[in-house]
């Protein structure tokens, strides 16, 4: 039988003997016979270290209904291993100094982001305190174990999140990748043993981009007046209507707009109650169910913490420092920005793809600037809205003011083609001439990806007005097109030499327009591009939320935040 097992046995054997036989022995006997000492328990912690180690590794079945669950076991099992099973968060049975500091940390973990419970919190603080406090058990290797195993576990899922970050599935976690456990883990782990503080190695984890920072410096304000109250989340669309609907009038009973029960309730009732809510809460009042009144009633603080938790995570996806000048898209906020180091440069409404053709997310850089571009319609939109119309109207390109050509640019008569013989597309391009009525305004700005959008002018610059302005067909469309445009001329003529027949000016650009004359200008110092998707952001000290727009961070909610 192994030592740490055997130990454990003999163990709870003698107190069983001294309880049976406690009047013939001596409170000093009794003492003598069940305590091991002091100096001499990390030897049996490490026995038992080992036993646990293996127990989980060699056969997780058979564990006990109150065996701990380690994420990082495959970390834990490496680790130990090296280090000859030693206990690390203990000695002599007294906590070293660093075990103080992880579970105070935890406990204030949520100003990073970070869920306590999910890193054993209130298992550690509760094994801290009963090794602290009751004699017996202290004098217990296997408790000692455990708890070195806990946090253990607790410190490795820590700078995992910190560092990766969690919108991955577990099977791409660190923890998987045999060289993180020595070049990661390990070095870390070292790293607090060696005399660096918690803090410290918490702060070198995570980056440092300004955008990171701001939104972490919103939190703390947010912690302090969350409502942290758990209330019901509603998941729609459904597949279980009945479920749904017991939800959503157990969801009404937390608002405090119902008291009773789904028997209750007809269909008259229930549009009754769902207009209650949509005058309380400013929204439309129809009386009907929506992705909106839904949104709404899941639109908690503790499902805000959620977002800021992605949010956080998503910079950590990010190069661990941005360019020195760079154009910054977030598509949630309907805006963009032009940065230099930490400034924001100039700053312009845009309107983003709609749900249906979303933008993509890119890291690009800006190629060429294109004055009074033409327009080829992509291939979806002739699918989708070209096509019927042309089968009803062979004029329908002509009154949108488009035209049709066969692929070696020979302009087509659109009466000459049958278009009921077309479904998935259609063997000629379609595009509109240049000029102010151009779809693309009267200026492009060209970036390389795979999706075949840009940023673009517009001739519905109407547009820019509406709060929501989800309403492309997946290229952002710029209100202040002219000053970026005059930007990246500005910062390429740094990059030519004056009499460079490529140099161009902001004069250029309006002496251009003014002519109406098209021209293809490439940008010789590209400036980078990030078209991103973050739902919320730092602003003042606060956190400032932007509307789900794609459903993006629902999708991220529910793969890999549903239960924190």
């Amino acid at each position: 039988m192994k030592q740490g097992r055997l130990l454990h046995i003999v163990f709870f054997t003698i107190i069983l003997v001294v309880h049976s036989c406690g009047n013939n022995k001596t409170a000093q006997e009794q003492e003598t016979v069940i305590e091991i000492p002091a100096a001499r328990m990390d030897g049996y912690v490490q026995a038992a270290i080992k036993e646990l180690i293996e127990n989980e590794t060699t056969d997780p079945g058979k564990k006990s209904v109150d065996s701990p669950q380690f994420f990082s076991l495959p970390v834990l099992d490496h680790y130990y291993a090296q280090s000859k099973y030693l206990p690390v968060w203990s000695t002599q049975e007294n906590w070293k100094p660093y075990a103080d500091s992880l579970v105070s940390y935890l406990g204030r973990s949520g100003m990073d982001g970070l869920f306590p419970e999910h890193y054993h919190y209130p298992a550690l603080r509760s094994l801290k305190t009963l090794l602290e406090t009751d004699s017996l058990k202290r004098k217990e290797p296997g408790l000692w174990a455990k708890a070195d195993l806990l946090f253990s576990d607790a410190f490795f899922r820590l700078i995992q999140d910190l560092k990766q970050g969690r919108l991955q599935p577990d099977s791409m976690g660190w923890k998987h990748n045999k060289n993180k456990h020595r070049d990661f883990f390990a070095v870390y782990l070292n790293k607090l043993l060696s005399g660096d503080s918690i803090s410290s190695i918490v702060k070198t984890l995570q980056p440092e981009l300004k955008e990171y920072v701001s939104l972490k410096n919103g939190l703390p304000s947010f912690l302090y007046n969350m409502d942290a109250k758990s209330y019901t989340y509603l998941r729609y669309p459904y597949k279980d209507s009945l479920v749904f609907f017991q939800n959503l009038l157990h969801r009404f009973t937390e608002e405090g707009l119902f008291n009773g029960s789904a028997a209750d309730i007809d269909s008259f009732s229930l549009s009754q109650l769902l207009i209650r809510y949509q005058e309380k809460t400013g929204l439309k009042t129809t009386g009907r169910l929506s992705s909106a009144l839904v949104n709404s009633l899941n639109n908690t603080d503790r499902e805000k913490l959620k977002r800021i938790a992605i949010t956080l995570d998503k910079y950590k996806r990010l190069p661990p420092r941005l360019p020195e000048k760079y154009i910054w898209v977030n598509l949630p906020s309907y805006r963009l920005q032009v940065w230099e180091g930490d400034s924001v440069i100039m700053e312009s409404k845009v309107i983003i793809g709609k749900p249906g053709t979303p933008t993509p997310r890119i890291s690009s850089h800006i190629s060429d600037l294109v004055i009074f571009p033409t327009w080829t319609v992509p291939n979806s939109i002739i699918v989708k809205e070209l096509l019927p119309g042309l089968r009803k109207n062979p004029g329908y390109l002509g009154s949108k003011g488009l035209a049709l050509y066969s692929n070696n640019g020979d302009e087509v008569d659109p009466w000459s083609v049958d278009w009921f013989r077309f479904t998935k597309g259609i063997p000629y391009l379609v595009r509109q001439a240049s000029g102010d009525n151009n779809a693309l305004g009267v200026i492009k700005f060209n970036f390389k990806n795979p999706y075949s959008v840009y940023l673009h002018d517009t001739n519905q610059r109407y547009l820019f007005k509406n709060k929501v302005r989800s309403l492309s067909h997946g290229c952002v469309r710029v209100e202040q097109w002219k000053k970026l445009a005059f930007y990246i001329a500005r910062n390429d003529s740094l990059y030519y030499p004056q009499r460079d027949s490529f140099n161009f000016t902001p004069d250029s650009i309006t002496t251009w327009i003014a002519r109406k004359e098209k021209h293809v200008v490439p940008v010789k110092k590209q400036i980078p591009i990030f078209i991103l998707y973050f739902g919320c952001e730092g602003a003042q000290g606060a956190v400032r939320f932007y509307d789900d727009v794609y459903g993006e961070d629902k999708v991220l909610r529910e793969k890999f935040f549903a239960h924190k």
